[in-house]
């Protein structure tokens, strides 16, 4: 087979067989990088890729969060504005909670429009209407029935390209990679938002110690369902070729990457019960400690496993 990146139109440089180990199913599929852009993607989309997205699936778990606690509330005030305080400041350093520190970086106001793509169960757009975003939406291609919550529909079924409307805000909270055309998705989201808008991806990548360390054992490259991990170049690249400007990269990656991978390598599914859990855990408690310390230096350098990059509308 004779493979063309789909993000850049470049050849493979290198290619690798990787397992589904999510549910343990042990398929193999074919991934490649791409020599120019380094996007890292599977060789074909597989036609039946529905069946990999079973009603279990994490993200697609009915049920919506409880009220955010006054710790959560007071945690989510000094994240967005800096108010409640030196109580607002205790509890943010005691619960913190960034992607409300994100919308505040962002001056994404509370009656602004957002659209969660890929939204799954609704979770954090119940979350994010709970803490007086009223105007926060979400789509999801898997959803079996709307998602309502104080009288209205905040998450319902639907694909990217199916829905209208202006939004000062578009964000993909890891569903991104799971989109099989790269290309339309972001012209998509270029069409849906505000001149004065912002698109926000997060997104695992595969410019990181962890595709480097553990290959097609990494945890995040998730065979089949993540099309595509991409590298920072790659990504802006695809942005650029689609109407939108990349600003800011902050990596956020954490210890998952470490024992998750470890797990993997070690042949055990994420859904197997011999797997690393509280009530089961793997690793000592002083592993977990290091695995989160090198998490955080990787994120310093640049070197994590995953991050938040914004986007603004190419002038």
């Amino acid at each position: 087979m004779t493979q063309t990146c789909r993000i850049c139109g470049g050849a493979p440089k290198s290619h690798h067989v990787a397992r589904e180990m999510m549910y343990g199913s042990r398929e193999k599929f074919g991934y490649f990088v791409c020599a120019d852009c380094g996007c890292l993607q599977i060789d074909e989309v597989p036609a039946d890729l529905a069946r990999h997205y079973p009603k279990a699936y994490y993200s697609l778990v009915s049920g919506l969060p409880k009220a955010p606690s006054w710790k959560r509330r007071l945690s989510a005030a000094w994240e967005y504005d800096r108010s409640g305080g030196l109580l607002g400041w205790a509890m943010h350093k005691l619960k913190p909670n960034p992607e409300i520190r994100a919308l505040g970086e962002l001056g994404i106001l509370k009656a602004d429009p957002i659209l969660d793509v890929g939204c799954g169960n609704g979770a954090r757009v119940a979350r994010l209407s709970q803490l007086g975003f009223k105007a926060a939406e979400g789509i999801d291609a898997h959803l079996d029935e709307p998602v309502e919550m104080g009288g209205r529909v905040i998450a319902r079924r639907a694909t990217l390209d199916a829905v209208d409307g202006k939004y000062r805000l578009v964000m993909f909270h890891h569903s991104f990679e799971h989109l099989p055309d790269q290309h339309a998705a972001m012209r998509d989201a270029r069409r849906l938002v505000r001149d004065d808008g912002f698109v926000m991806l997060r997104i695992p990548t595969c410019d990181s110690a962890a595709w480097d360390i553990y290959g097609t054992d990494w945890v995040q490259l998730d065979p089949p369902r993540h099309l595509y991990l991409h590298s920072r170049d790659s990504i802006r690249r695809l942005a650029e070729a689609n109407g939108l400007r990349l600003v800011s990269i902050e990596d956020d990656s954490d210890g998952f990457q470490f024992w998750g991978s470890e797990q993997y390598k070690r042949g055990i599914p994420a859904n197997d019960k011999r797997g690393h859990s509280k009530k089961n855990p793997m690793f000592k408690l002083a592993e977990l400690v290091e695995f989160e310390t090198r998490a955080r230096k990787l994120n310093a350098e640049s070197r994590g496993d995953q991050f938040r990059a914004v986007f603004v509308p190419a002038v």
